[in-house]
C-alpha cells in the first residue's frame, strides 16, 4: 500500500489501515519516544498516545511531508509533554533523589534498555542517557532523533520544524553540553 493510499483509508476510518500504520511505524514510535523519556513503560503509554493523537487527527495531515515524519513530530510532542508533566508533579521528589546522603550528585543507571544500544555498551550508554536527560527539550529531540534514531538534518528539522542550521546549531550545543555533564560526571566516578 503507497502512502498516499494509506492516508485516504485512514481518513475515511479504516480500521485495517490504522492497524497497518502501527505496526509499520511502532517500533520506530517507541524507540523515539523511549530515548525523550527513557522508561520502558512510559515510553509504550507515549506511543500509545501517539497513535491515538494520529489516528485522530489524520483529516488535518496535508501530505506536505512524510507520514513518518508526521507521527515523529508528534512523538517528540507527545515526549516533551509528557516529560513536562512528570517534571511538574515530581520536580520536589526528583531534586531531592537526585542528592544522596551528603548533598554529592547521584547519577543512577537509566531503568530501561534501548534496542539501539549494543550490551558492551550498556554502562556507557547509561552515562550518556543520564545526561542527555538534563539538556534542554530541543536540544534533547534534536540528538535522539539524529544520532539515535539516524535522522539526517533536513529529516531532524521538518521534526521540529526548523531549519537546517538551527538543527545542526542545536546539535553542536547537545554534544558540547554532553561532553561537559560526561566529564564532570567521569571525574567524579575517579
Amino acid at each position: 500500500m503507497g502512502e498516499q493510499e494509506l492516508v485516504e483509508a485512514l481518513k475515511d476510518g479504516n480500521e485495517a489501515a490504522f492497524k497497518y500504520m502501527v505496526t509499520s511505524w511502532q517500533d520506530m514510535v517507541y524507540n523515539t519516544s523511549l530515548g525523550l523519556v527513557q522508561n520502558e513503560m512510559d515510553a509504550e503509554d507515549v506511543a500509545q498516545e501517539v497513535f491515538v493523537k494520529a489516528w485522530e487527527s489524520i483529516g488535518s495531515f496535508k501530505g506536505e511531508s512524510k507520514l513518518s515524519t508526521w507521527l515523529y513530530r508528534i512523538t517528540v510532542t507527545k515526549s516533551l509533554d509528557y516529560l513536562r508533566s512528570r517534571k511538574r508533579k515530581k520536580r520536589f521528589a526528583y531534586v531531592q533523589s537526585l542528592f544522596g546522603m551528603n548533598d554529592e550528585l547521584v547519577i543512577d543507571p537509566p531503568d530501561f534498555h534501548h534496542p539501539g544500544v549494543v550490551a558492551e555498551k550498556k554502562q556507557l550508554s547509561a552515562s550518556l542517557f543520564k545526561a542527555l536527560d538534563l539538556l534542554p527539550e530541543q536540544q534533547k529531540a534534536a540528538f535522539v532523533l539524529s544520532r539515535i534514531e539516524g535522522l539526517n538534518h533536513k529529516e531532524v528539522s521538518e521534526v521540529l520544524g526548523t531549519t537546517v542550521p538551527a538543527v545542526e546549531s542545536l546539535l553542536q550545543r547537545a554534544k558540547l553540553n554532553l561532553r561537559k555533564k560526561l566529564e564532570n560526571t567521569y571525574r567524579k566516578e575517579l
